[in-house]
């Protein structure tokens, strides 16, 4: 059917878009409304030759059942111009109407050639679009029919034409410029399928009419053929490439994200490595040391115990003058002499304190200052170095160490019970004591009296660094093997009193004689009135200090080892105290270690998945990329 303006003359006002529709029925509409008009509103709004003509640059949309017109089923849009000399504003239609245009079809006037109008305004839709798909058709070639000079005007037409398309648009080559022009009759044509849809033969007595019948024939199969694989790069071609682009890109990602994780998988297993090292070695080290610093700490606890026993033993030896600087006022009342003891305890228990300490404090310090800075070197080594620093912060003691000797004289002579009653030294019974003493002494081989102090021999079965009490056994009476006839005789005597003296007096007297007798028993007395006159607190102060120094010595030596096993463990427990800390921290290192030996398990497992996930995912990359580069070559290079 006719349905847009024909005619000589310029006869299309505006743009005009023909579209199919798709229930059947056939309308226009207006740009800019929805309102459906008739086509014969057509005639009046799209024809040049009506008044009530649309502007230029306005458009009308031409809905016509697409049961007619088979390119239209195709969803082929045919948009024709009001032509490309009425309007200046070129760039404006081009960039409203022409961006999305597939196909570009010049008709030109058979008549002429191609004008200076048309080249300027495909050179500029040629500058927006890259290779712009155009044929041109030389209409009205019916006007040629019976002309002597058609072929030559034929080739001029068709020079001039593929030098436009191949060397001043650049859009083709000159083989396929020669398949997009043709020379046809665009009226012969229309004439001939409105006799086809009648069924009648087209009544065209026109010289080479079938030819140029056939030539349109050949534009039509050529212009779907373009539009189709026009279509098919329209809508795969650039999705095809975006795809590989992407496919690219992915790829090279997953490459890239594969090679980063099997980097940092290799540097977390040599870091593994490394720390499994590290920590064997601080593990057998740790080990090795503990071995060592308890045989140390054996060694160091016995000698403490041997320079401590010795010390106190030598003490023990000078204390009668530790006694005799005791200057507290002296008397024999009761009361005074328990508070004398208890300050005499104090200065006793002070004095061998002070003298232990002034002679063992500085050497035990040094040597504990000693083995402590070996200890924390030693382990500090085996320490990262952000924990070196914390472990010299904290483990230094900040006072010097000092051992506590503890002697507590105030129990220890708690039993101590003074006898400060006159005793004659010529006496009967003080005579017999010193007889017994001297005889005891000679009796027992190197022995001496206890009141020497005694000797610092050690122990059978004990180590040689174990100081040794002394023996005592010069306080107890020998058993010897004195007669029980003598024994007898002794102690009948000093248990008969004043009748033993008394015949032991007749006795002398008949043998010496009276004046002997008188005189001895003069200087017996004298010696007796001087003991007796001298018998002053002073004199009981030294028999009282004397007392107290042999059994103050008795109960001292009793506790030697005691205290020397006292102070060898306040040794061994500050040493052991020290390294206990310091293998704590060892221990923690050792704990960070194993923690972090498992976030980097888990970190390999993680970047080991990455580069197993990588490498899946490159792999389906290849693989899509080859399925475009295929569907490409199946289906686009071909086209």
């Amino acid at each position: 059917e006719k349905i847009l303006p024909t005619g000589i003359g310029h006869t299309t006002s505006c743009f005009l878009q023909v579209e199919g529709s798709q229930s059947g029925e056939a309308y226009l509409t207006v740009e800019g409304s929805d309102e459906h008009l008739g086509l014969s509103s057509l005639t009046q709004l799209g024809n040049a030759l009506c008044d009530q003509k649309l502007e230029s640059s306005r458009q009308i949309r031409i809905h016509w059942p697409v049961e007619k017109c088979r390119l239209l089923g195709e969803e082929v849009v045919i948009i024709d111009s009001p032509g490309i000399d009425v309007d200046v504003n070129l760039d404006d239609w081009i960039d409203r109407h022409c961006l999305d245009s597939d196909v570009f079809v010049l008709v030109s006037n058979a008549e002429s050639t191609i004008m200076l109008t048309e080249k300027k305004f495909f050179h500029k839709v040629s500058e927006r679009l890259s290779n712009p798909n155009l044929f041109i058709i030389h209409n009205r070639w019916d006007c040629s029919a019976g002309e002597e000079c058609q072929a030559q005007v034929r080739k001029q037409h068709t020079e001039r034409a593929i030098d436009f398309l191949s060397k001043e648009l650049n859009i083709c080559t000159k083989e396929e410029a020669e398949s997009r022009i043709f020379f046809i009759s665009a009226k012969e044509a229309l004439q001939t399928r409105l006799q086809e849809v009648k069924g009648l033969k087209p009544n065209i007595s026109t010289e080479d009419y079938f030819t140029r019948y056939l030539e349109f024939q050949e534009f039509e199969k050529q212009l779907e053929y373009c539009l189709s694989s026009t279509a098919v790069k329209t809508k795969f071609a650039a999705h095809t490439a975006r795809g590989k682009d992407i496919i690219g890109s992915s790829g090279s990602m997953m490459l890239d994200i594969q090679d980063i994780a099997y980097s940092n998988k290799q540097s977390e297993e040599n870091s593994k490595k490394e720390l499994l090292d590290r920590l064997d070695f601080t593990e057998r080290q740790l080990e090795l040391m503990t071995y060592e610093m308890k045989d140390k700490i054996c060694a160091i606890v016995e000698d403490v115990e041997y320079k401590v026993a010795k010390a106190l033993s030598d003490e023990i030896r000078r204390l009668s003058v530790l006694v005799d600087e005791f200057n507290e006022p002296f008397h024999p009342d009761p009361l005074v002499v328990n508070v004398y003891k208890s300050k005499l305890n104090q200065h006793i228990e002070s004095g061998v304190g002070s003298n232990l300490k002034s002679r063992l404090s500085s050497d035990l310090s040094q040597n504990m200052e000693i083995q402590q800075k070996e200890m924390m070197d030693r382990m500090t080594a085996l320490l990262p170095p952000e924990k070196q620093t914390v472990s010299r912060n904290i483990l230094p003691r900040r006072e010097a160490f000092e051992v506590l000797y503890h002697l507590n004289c105030e129990n220890l002579c708690s039993d101590f019970q003074e006898d400060l009653s006159f005793r004659f030294s010529l006496g009967f019974s003080s005579l017999m004591k010193r007889f017994l003493s001297s005889t005891q002494v000679k009796r027992r081989p190197g022995g001496s009296p206890y009141s020497s102090g005694g000797s610092n021999i050690p122990r059978n079965h004990l180590p040689p660094l174990t100081p040794d009490t002394p023996s005592y056994e010069g306080i107890v009476p020998p058993q010897d093997d004195w007669s029980v006839l003598s024994k007898i005789a002794i102690a009948s005597i000093s248990s008969q009193g004043t009748m033993g003296g008394l015949i032991l007096g007749g006795l002398l007297f008949k043998t010496v004689g009276w004046r002997v007798l008188a005189l001895s028993g003069m200087v017996y007395g004298v010696v007796y009135g001087y003991e007796r006159l001298t018998w002053t607190n002073q004199a009981k102060m030294r028999l009282f200090k004397k007392q107290y120094v042999d059994h103050a010595a008795r109960k001292l030596r009793l506790i030697v080892d005691m205290t020397s096993a006292n102070c060898s463990h306040q040794v061994q427990q500050e040493l052991s105290s020290t390294f206990a800390r310091l293998c704590h921290l060892v221990d923690e290192s050792t704990a960070d270690m194993k923690e972090e030996l498992k976030q980097i398990d888990r970190v390999i497992k993680e970047l080991e998945e990455v580069c197993n996930r990588s490498k899946v995912l490159r792999n389906e990359a290849t693989f899509l990329a080859n399925k475009l580069d295929i569907f490409q070559n199946s289906y686009l290079d071909s086209i």
